[in-house]
């Protein structure tokens, strides 16, 4: 009865009936207990197995080589290798069943030295191995990635004639896939004889687990096409391949062949399918089917949180772990590292603290898995002095650890310890890698490290790194952002594959460092190869159009933006507001600005600075009050949008109420850009003395932008003293910067001091200080043409001059003087209005005049300050020839109309 139970799988009624047994005083024999200790092996009953083993000695048997071989695999099994060695080494006589059972018991016991150990010492003892001996040893091999021992042992099978045997043959391929070689394992499996469903999900899992998705798909079809029937094991290899080719329809197709079978019961498939769902996106689909699993595991449970954390729903994956916890489900590890991003992510500081709570009471801490995930959330909730005391806490970090440690500081902005520890990582003896590379050159960017990211391009290209597609996208990122625009471009010819990162960090670098030009050319060079922008590349080409003023390319940009739907990413709508308003065009601006669907604070930011710089103060503190009753809350840029609105509309009490307001009513500190907005409203409005009192009574050091904004307002008022004073301190902070020379000389020329204009001059000579010449755009056409002052090398060169000489006659007679003031050369009179007619935003207007239809408004860029007879001209300009006329210069912009212009000669 007791062997029937046995042989039925009733291993508790198998024990029962021993008992009754022994109760009764009927002696079992040899193959009783044999059955009774596979009774025990299988359901793990160490200490009933221990009773037996004793009953056993008591009776005599122990010397009997079948019992001494089922009782050290009974031990083994149940995990006490230490029994398991006891009752082999005290056998009489040793068969290959009793070698068998210990070296699978060391192989299954995570013991892969001891078993090949036996099963060298078995062959030296003289005991031939069968195909189970094969069985239990191939594994070992495998947990080794013993690839030469596994080839040594398969030659033995070989010899031996086992290679026919299935369960020999899948064990073969099963150590060939763990030690990585797949393809072996495929020739194997080609050349075996039969196969069964474990054969088949065997080559399954390794082509899956090898990173050969497609070739595991492969093989999956090629078994229904053999007609061999998928096990659960079956489909919870090939699961992983249709989530990592996010192929959600043929994971549909599995999950149905799963109903029809019956698996759907089965706790591994089902956390499988839960898995699959949620890679795909498809989360909230996950969560239905786990909703409806009538068993779950901790596995189950940290699937559908992990799968909300990595689908942007932390929110959904922190409820999950509480609701994991209600169920009286305990995290593990890996719950833990998949609930962190989410608090992460969230910014949920405390509730991240709480986990770590539980991690320490779960004992957890020490796994350096976990650990880096603590330092990593610490890091990301901006704590980062938190993250280093873990990371210094921690027994060994690996180089994931180091590159969440790293990573952290530099994007909490702490760039210079980021390097500091790169350095330290490498002392320690951990070898950075492509992440770590990713995480240090952002640092060496915002720090203008050029030196050290030469450095660490050499390490990536000696370590293999630089053919990287996203670490060169690094690289050309960082040296673009070093103002090496030169060497970004050699590394993004040099890369033998590119991606639309790629082409947005060239055309961005390109845009960054005043090469507008170049960002376009590139743009169409995308284009022509085939890479279809994203939203993150339009919004990388806005501001090239911007800088432009290539108002009909911004218009591409804005239909391709519509077309390909990205019209509704805040960001993109944020980036064409911008684009508009920077192109002149600030009517459309609040239109787009005014169908957005959402805005955060640089949507908001885009609008005011958009006002603000074509002079429309009160539209921009209008819409700042809007701003106001929204939920979004005004930051640094926005008050500089504030205070350039009230500066360039002349608004000097509420330019002061709101520099106090930004301090008290919204808690944020002025920096160096609001104290220069400052000192530009006071000095533009004629309040001197209070803006140079500003000056020297703030918290901060004055910079360049702040003297300069003083030493403008002098050049408004031609104060002299001041200027003086102020051009000191830039001489000193910016030294080769030949505006403020130009500035100075131009107050000295105004008030006739022509001695003090040529020191400035020799100053300039002498410091190797030169003027960058005057330089204007237009489009016409979708063309961007340049001029310069002076020019004379445009094709239509002779129509440009032609047509200006026929406007300055007509502006002569309606009254215009020249301001030959403005010439810094003691020359005639006549020979300094020849001076003046060429000066670069005549030649664009005159150009635009001639090449764009009557009664079309003419756009204008130019690189500096548009000066006094410029901007006398262009009025008169606009009224002779019927057209507005719009010129940003390096401060605003001005819309000429009928012979006025929207600053109100206030600029």
């Amino acid at each position: 009865m007791i062997r029937d139970s046995v042989r039925n799988g009733l291993y508790e009624e198998a024990l029962r009936l021993y008992y009754q047994m022994q109760r009764s005083g009927i002696e079992p024999d040899r193959l009783v207990f044999i059955s009774l200790i596979h009774a025990c092996r299988s359901l793990l009953a160490l200490e009933t197995g221990r009773e037996i083993h004793q009953d056993i000695i008591a009776r005599g048997l122990e010397s009997d080589v079948f019992l001494g071989s089922a009782l050290a695999l009974m031990y083994a099994k149940c995990g006490s290798l230490e029994n398991a060695r006891e009752v082999f080494d005290r056998m009489p006589e040793r068969n290959v069943v009793s070698w068998n059972a210990i070296i699978a018991g060391y192989s299954q016991n995570g013991l892969p030295h001891e078993a090949l150990a036996f099963f060298h010492e078995m062959q030296v003892q003289g005991i031939k191995p069968n195909p189970i001996t094969m069985v239990s040893v191939l594994p070992a091999c495998a947990d080794l990635l013993a690839l030469e021992k596994g080839k040594q042992i398969h030659g033995y099978v070989i010899r031996s004639g086992f290679e026919s045997d299935v369960v020999v043959g899948n064990g073969l391929a099963g150590m060939y896939i763990k030690c990585g070689n797949v393809n072996m394992a495929h020739k194997l499996f080609e050349r075996m004889p039969q196969r069964n469903v474990v054969s088949w999900t065997a080559i399954i899992a390794g082509y899956s687990q090898n990173g050969c998705p497609h070739e595991a798909l492969s093989v999956f079809y090629e078994m229904q096409v053999q007609g061999a029937k998928a096990n659960p094991i079956t489909i919870m290899s090939v699961l992983p391949v249709c989530a990592n080719l996010l192929a959600l329809e043929l994971g549909k197709q599995i999950h149905g062949y799963v109903v029809r079978s019956g698996f759907e019961s089965d706790i591994g498939v089902g956390t499988g399918i839960v898995d699959m769902y949620a890679k795909c996106g498809y989360v909230d689909i996950a969560q239905n089917f786990f909703q409806r699993m009538r068993r779950r595991n901790v596995v189950s449970w940290n699937v559908v949180i992990g799968g909300y954390s990595q689908n942007g729903q932390p929110h959904e994956a922190l409820t999950f772990f509480k609701e994991m916890q209600v169920q009286g489900i305990k995290p593990n590890s890996v719950t833990i590292i998949s609930v962190l991003p989410a608090c992460a992510d969230l910014l949920a500081l405390e509730q991240g603290k709480q986990i770590h709570g539980y991690v320490i009471r779960g004992g957890l801490e020490s796994n350096v898995v976990v650990g880096t995930a603590l330092v990593d959330m610490y890091a990301k909730c901006g704590n980062v002095n938190f993250a280093h005391k873990l990371f210094e806490r921690m027994p060994h970090g690996n180089v994931v650890t180091w590159n969440a440690f790293i990573t952290g500081y530099s994007k909490n902005g702490h760039h210079h310890e980021a390097l500091v520890y790169f350095n330290e990582m490498q002392v320690q003896g951990i070898k950075p890698n492509s992440i770590t590379i990713l995480s240090v050159l952002p640092a060496c960017a915002n720090l203008l490290a050029v030196e050290h990211g030469k450095q660490i391009h050499g390490y990536a290209i000696r370590s293999g790194f630089a053919s990287d597609v996203v670490v060169s996208n690094g690289l050309v990122d960082m040296y673009a952002k070093c103002g090496h625009i030169g060497i970004a471009q050699r590394v993004f010819e040099r890369m033998s594959k590119r991606d639309i990162v790629s082409w947005t960090s060239i055309i961005a670098g390109y845009s960054q460092n005043g090469h507008p030009h170049e960002s376009l050319a590139f743009f169409h060079e995308m284009q022509i190869q085939g890479i279809k922008p994203d939203s993150i590349a339009m919004v990388s080409l806005m501001p090239v159009c911007a800088d432009l003023l290539a108002l009909e390319h911004g218009k591409q940009v804005h239909s391709y933006v519509i077309r390909s739907g990205f019209d509704s990413n805040v960001f993109v709508g944020s980036g064409l507001v911008d684009m508009y308003a920077k192109c002149g065009h600030i009517g459309i601006a609040r239109q787009v600005f005014d169908k957005m669907s959402s805005r955060n604070v640089v949507s908001w930011n885009a609008m005011i600075l958009g006002y603000a710089i074509h002079g429309h103060g009160e539209e921009a503190l209008a819409l700042f009050s809007q701003m106001q009753q929204t939920d979004t809350m005004a930051d640094h840029i926005t008050f500089i949008g504030v205070l350039t609105a009230c500066s360039h509309a002349r608004l000097v009490d509420e330019g002061r109420q709101y520099f106090e307001c930004m301090m008290w009513d919204y808690g944020l500190a002025p920096d160096l850009d609001h104290y220069a907005c400052l000192v530009d409203l006071l000095g533009r409005a004629g309040h001197l003395d209070e803006a140079h009192e500003i000056i020297k009574n703030m918290p901060l050091e004055p910079d360049a932008v702040v003297w300069g904004s003083l030493l403008g307002a002098c050049k408004i008022h031609c104060n002299i003293e001041l200027a003086e004073e102020a051009a000191r301190h830039l001489f000193e902070l910016e030294p080769a910067e030949a505006g403020y020379y130009v500035l100075l000389s131009n107050i000295y020329a105004e008030a006739g001091r022509w001695k003090d204009v040529a020191k400035l001059r020799t100053m300039m000579k002498e410091r190797e200080v030169k003027k960058p010449p005057g330089c204007s755009f237009i489009e016409v056409n979708r063309k961007v043409h340049t001029f310069l002052v002076g020019d004379k090398t445009h094709p239509q060169t002779e129509k440009v001059y032609a047509m200006l000489e026929t406007l300055y006659g007509q502006m002569k007679e309606a009254g215009y003087v020249p301001d030959t003031n403005l010439v810094l050369q003691d020359v005639e009179e006549e020979v300094k209005e020849i001076m003046l007619c060429s000066h670069s935003e005549k030649l664009a207007i005159s150009f635009g005049i001639i090449n764009t239809n009557p009664g079309t408004p003419i756009r204008i860029t130019k690189n500096l300050r548009v000066c006094n007879d410029c901007h006398n001209v262009t009025k008169f300009i606009s009224k002779i020839v019927g057209r507005e006329i719009i010129v940003r210069d390096a401060n605003r912009y001005h819309h000429f109309n009928g012979g006025l212009c929207s600053c109100g000669d206030y600029w």
